[in-house]
C-alpha cells in the first residue's frame, strides 16, 4: 500500500510495461530461474486460466482436469464459454494421475470427439494437498511424450512451495511445465497473478489475447508493483508460511477434540468431518462452508487460514468449538 501510494504521481507508461511491473517481471525470472520466460500480469485466478487455456488451444482442442479442479467447479463455465471442453478425471487426494490422462487419451481417438491438448492442475489443489517433485516429473514426462501442454493453476502457489511436505522450488516446478501462474491475491496482493510463459511455442501474440480478453489493465503498476514488492526479501514466502502455520494450529485443535479429517493436512486448506449439531452452532458465528455430506449425521467443512489470519482467530475457532463439542 505505501508502494502504490508513493508512485501514484509517477508519470509512467500503462498497460505493464511501467518500469515497476518490468522489474518485477525480472524478479520473477530469476525466482524461476527462467531468463527467457515471458511474464504477464492480470487480475485474477480465473481470468489467468481462461487467458491461457484458451490462447493456447485450438477450438477442436480440449483440457484435462480432474473433477475438483478450479475450471470445472468453480468458474462458472468460463473455459465451455470460449469453446474448450473439459474432460473430466476422478481426482486421487484432489490431484490428477498419469493414468487416468491416459484414459482420455484412449478414448478421444480419432476426428469424431475433442483432441486433448492440455493437462491443468493446482498447486495446492482444491483439497488442500500439493503435487511431490516425482509425482509432476512423471505427469511433465507423459506430457511431453504424448503432445500435451502442462499448466499450473498457481493461486494457491506460495502455501504449496511453503509446505513442510514440499520438496520442490519455483525453479522445479517451472522446469517441467509449458506454464503456470503465481497467486497474488490468495497471498497478499490486493489483486493481481503473473502468468508465466516458458514455451516458445505459446508466447507469441499473447498480450493480444489479453487485450480481447478485457484483461489488459491500462493501470499494470498496480499489479506490477505489487508483485516487485511481494519478491523483495523473503515476504512472498513469509505469508504464505504464515497461512501454513496457523492452519496446522487449527488443525491440531481440532484433532485434541477428537475429530478426523477428510485429508491429510499439506497447507491451509483443512477438511475437518464434524457433527451437523455442531456445525449449526459454528455457522453461526464463524464464516465457513460445508464441503460435502459424510454421512447421515456429519458432514465435511472447509476451513481456510490466510496470510492475514491471527493466531488469536484459531483459539477463538478452538475454544467455541471445545465448548460446543
Amino acid at each position: 500500500m505505501e508502494k502504490l501510494i508513493e508512485t501514484n504521481f509517477e508519470q509512467l507508461e500503462g498497460y505493464g510495461l511501467d518500469k515497476y511491473s518490468v522489474e518485477a517481471a525480472g524478479k520473477i525470472r530469476e525466482l524461476i530461474e527462467k531468463p527467457d520466460a515471458d511474464i504477464h500480469f492480470v487480475s485474477g485466478g480465473t481470468q489467468a486460466n481462461l487467458l491461457f487455456i484458451s490462447h493456447a488451444l485450438r477450438p477442436y482442442e480440449s483440457v484435462i482436469a480432474v473433477d475438483t479442479g478450479h475450471i470445472n467447479v468453480h468458474e462458472t463455465g468460463s473455459i465451455e464459454a470460449v469453446g474448450h471442453k473439459i474432460n473430466v478425471v476422478p481426482n486421487i487426494d484432489g490431484k490428477i494421475t498419469v493414468e487416468n490422462i491416459a484414459k482420455v487419451l484412449e478414448f478421444n481417438a480419432d476426428e469424431h470427439m475433442v483432441l486433448p491438448r492440455m493437462v491443468y492442475i493446482s498447486n495446492s489443489t482444491e483439497l488442500g494437498t500439493i503435487y511431490t517433485k516425482k509425482e509432476l516429473e512423471a505427469i511433465s514426462e507423459f506430457c511431453k511424450k504424448n503432445n500435451l501442454y502442462l499448466f499450473v493453476d498457481g493461486a494457491r502457489i506460495g502455501v504449496a512451495l511453503t509446505s513442510e511436505y514440499n520438496d520442490m522450488s519455483f525453479a522445479d516446478l517451472a522446469s517441467m511445465v509449458d506454464a503456470m501462474y503465481i497467486g497474488g491475491t490468495k497471498n497478499g496482493a490486493l489483486l493481481g497473478e503473473a502468468i508465466v510463459i516458458t514455451n516458445d511455442e505459446l508466447k507469441s501474440y499473447f498480450r493480444h489475447s489479453i487485450k480481447q480478453k478485457g484483461a489488459l489493465l491500462a493501470k499494470g503498476r498496480v499489479a506490477g508493483i505489487q508483485f516487485l514488492e511481494l519478491f523483495k526479501d523473503d515476504l512472498y514466502f513469509s505469508l504464505a508460511r504464515h497461512s501454513n502455520n496457523t492452519a496446522k494450529l487449527l488443525a491440531l485443535g481440532i484433532e485434541k477434540l477428537g475429530y478426523k479429517f477428510k485429508t491429510n493436512i499439506r497447507t491451509n486448506q483443512i477438511f475437518p468431518i464434524l457433527p451437523d449439531r455442531i456445525i449449526e452452532k459454528l455457522i453461526s458465528k464463524f464464516e465457513f462452508y460445508v464441503w460435502e455430506r459424510y454421512d447421515e449425521t456429519s458432514s465435511v467443512v472447509r476451513l481456510v487460514t490466510s496470510w492475514a489470519t491471527p493466531k488469536s482467530a484459531v483459539d477463538e475457532f478452538i475454544e467455541y468449538l471445545e465448548l460446543i463439542s
